[in-house]
Order: structure tokens, then sequence, then C-alpha cells
């Protein structure tokens, strides 16, 4: 059984191709059910973010894995496969590595993936696609991650997305104190930015979220209004900064509802910030003269990543991997012996009851207990080297200097010159 991840990110795939390949929490059960019986896969794990779609998995051949992400997302092979990457054993090891800890996004160092890594495996256990071996993967990865945020400044002066969505509304109105922002969705994504904006003091925040109880729960937080995500078409108009990050499957902000916004506000601009993959906001809506339209894709622009200050953080931080790579596999290894182990010490012992009680028997009946030890030794050490002693009677002349030493080393028997 071996380990593989294969995948497509921002580095591989325009935001057009991540959001077809994309899965929705609530098709995440299915997802994952569906792969641990496809064909050779054993152990599986779904990691779906904004800028990745990975799986993680365990298998004897990982071909068909491909074909398997597009099919259920219904789309051909041929459109994704230019796009994907796929990675055995080491690399697939070094890879959930770097992405947990933070190497591999697009804002080096930033906290949000070790959270969503946690959350993919925290669907795979509910599942049950999780085994003994991915298990161990994962539990190594936060290890890891853990490792390389403690003991490096990988995380240092990280510029995150919601900072970023404040610096990009800050491009176009000379004041974010003066607007009225517009918040759509209310996971961790939002709740960032909600967070970044209370600090500029924006005019006012609303929230608007399919659930209720969530969008009171964060607007509460911020000093902030709600609203129903089905009254955004006719407010729309009020609103100077729409950021949406949603689940939502379809847009829920389209090119008409926008379009009857801007009539209304006779042409003031509004800043968009569309963070969900699939997209919120139509993508036509950028096309739209009073219309900022920013993308994941674009926020990596703006994003002063400072990267020159965090440079020896990296190094020391693949450093660490590389050595939890090793250590990881080196536990894989040992582990293909585990069943040998086991068999060779049940036999011994099988060999050790059979010699004591024939012992047992003899002391019963009187015999001469020195005799007895000396024929118990004698029928334990006959019998457990009956084994390697046929093993080299037996080679054939070719490999018998292989087999020698093969035992020697078995047995760590002492050199003769």
């Amino acid at each position: 059984m071996q380990l593989y991840a294969l995948g497509l990110n921002h580095h591989t795939a325009p935001l057009a191709i991540r959001e077809r390949v994309a899965f929705q929490p609530e098709k995440l059960a299915l997802a994952l059910y569906d792969l641990a019986h496809a064909e050779s896969v054993r152990e599986a794990a779904i990691l779906s973010t904004c800028n990745r779609t990975e799986l993680y998995f365990a298998a004897e051949q990982p071909q068909h894995a491909a074909d398997w992400l597009a099919r259920f997302h219904h789309v051909a092979l041929n459109d994704v496969s230019p796009y994907l990457y796929a990675y055995p054993q080491r690399d697939a090891i070094r890879h959930v590595f770097r992405v947990a800890s933070g190497l591999d996004s697009m804002v080096i160092g930033e906290p949000q993936i070790l959270g969503q890594v946690k959350d993919a495996v925290r669907h795979a256990e509910q599942a049950g696609t999780m085994g003994t071996l991915l298990h161990k993967l994962f539990q190594n990865t936060f290890a890891v991650a853990k490792e390389v945020r403690s003991t490096t400044a990988i995380g240092a002066n990280t510029v995150s997305m919601a900072a970023a969505a404040v610096n990009l509304t800050a491009r176009i109105f000379e004041r974010v104190a003066d607007q009225h922002v517009l918040f759509i969705g209310a996971g961790e994504m939002i709740e960032l930015c909600a967070a970044h904006f209370a600090g500029a003091q924006p005019k006012s925040m609303t929230v608007a979220n399919r659930t209720e109880e969530r969008a009171l729960a964060l607007a509460s937080r911020f000093g902030a209004q709600t609203m129903r995500i089905d009254q955004i078409g006719d407010a729309l108009a009020r609103f100077d900064v729409v950021v949406s990050c949603t689940a939502a499957p379809l847009p829920i902000v389209g090119l008409g509802m926008v379009e009857r916004a801007v009539k209304v506000r006779r042409h003031r601009p509004i800043v968009m910030v569309d963070l969900a993959v699939p997209r919120d906001i139509e993508p036509e809506v950028g096309e739209l003269d009073d219309i900022f339209l920013y993308t994941v894709d674009d926020l990596a622009q703006v994003v002063d990543a400072g990267m020159e200050s965090r440079q020896q953080a990296v190094i020391e931080a693949e450093q660490i991997i590389s050595t939890r790579v090793d250590g990881f596999l080196h536990w894989m290894s040992a582990r293909q012996t585990v069943p040998a182990i086991r068999a060779l010490r049940e036999h011994a012992e099988v060999l050790r009851r059979t010699e004591l009680e024939r012992a047992m028997r003899l002391l019963a009946k009187g015999d001469d207990p020195c005799k007895v030890l000396e024929a118990l030794s004698h029928g334990l050490a006959n019998k457990l080297l009956h084994g390697p002693t046929r093993y080299l009677s037996q080679a054939d002349d070719e490999h018998k200097a292989e087999v020698g030493q093969l035992v020697h080393q078995l047995f760590n028997l002492p050199r003769q010159g």
C-alpha cells in the first residue's frame, strides 16, 4: 500500500478551473465514500479550499484517482488533467507537510490552512475513510506544522486575504471609514474580513447569511446589522463594499442585480471581493464600469507576503519538513516488517510452551531436574535453529554466500577469520 496526493491549486490552475472541481461541504461524505470504494483505493481524505482541491489516499495503484475526480464533478478529464499534479509516497508526504505548514499558500505562513486540513481529516474520520496509514500521516502532519510555526518565523508579519481586501478597498475609496460594507456569508473567512474592516471603522457593516443564527452571532461581535440573503438584491445599492464567501454551488450576486444597483447609485463605484470557490459573484459583473471586482487570485497580487524577511524561516521550515519526511518513511518501512515480527514471536512462543510442558511432565515424574533442564535447553535450541539451518543447507550454490551473510546479520554472529 502506497500513499499518494493528487490535485490542483492556485499555482497550477486558474480560478475558472479550480471552481469546477471544488467540493461542496454537503457532498464531502458522499465523495469520500465514493473515492474510498474506487478501484484500488483503501483510505482517502479530501482537502477542498478556495485555493486548492487535493485528494490524499492510500492505494495499490494511483491512476484511477484523476478519472474519479473528473467523473465525480462531471467534467472532461482532458479539461482538468493539464492542471493536475500527482505525488507518490515521499513527495506526497512532503507536500501535505508543506501545505499544513503554510509553505504552499498564496500568503506564505498563513495559519488558516492548518485548520482547513484538520477539517478535511475530521470529515474523513466521520466518513470512515481514515485508515491506519492516513491517520498516522496526518498525526505527523499536525506535529510538523506545529514545529514549523513554533520554531521558525514563518508566520511573522503575515498579511492575510482579509487584510488584503481592506487594502484593495482603500485603493478605491479614500476613506474606508466613510463606506457601508456588506458581508455575504458567516464562515471563518468572513469573520476574519469583518475583524479587519472593523479596525477601519466603516460607517456600517451588515451580515447576510442563509442561517440567521450564525449571522446574528457574527454581527453581534462587531456591532453589525443582519439581513436575509434573499434581501440582497433589493438592498445592494446601499453598500459601497461587498465581501462574499459562501459555500453556495451557484452565484448569489448576478449581473442583473448589480446593474440595477449601479443605476440606483448613479454610477458611484462598488468594491466587490469574491473569496468563494465556486464564485459567489458572476464574473461578468467585473466588466461593469463602476464595479471593482476582485477574486482570490486578484488578492494574491496585492498581498504583501514579506518574502524577503521570511526567506530564512522558509529555509528552516523546509529543513524541518525534510527531516520529518524521512522519519515518516522510516515508520512506513518498519511497519512492513510488523507481520513478520509478530509471526516470528508467535512461532517462538509455541516452541517455548511445548518444551516447557514436556519439562514439567518429566519433573512431575521425578526425573533429575538437571537432566530435564539440559533437555529443555537442547530441545528449544534445536527447534529454533531448525528453520535457519534448513534455509542454509537448501540454498543454491550461487546463493550460499549471500544466504550465509544474511544469517550472520540476522543472528549477529561473530565473523570467523
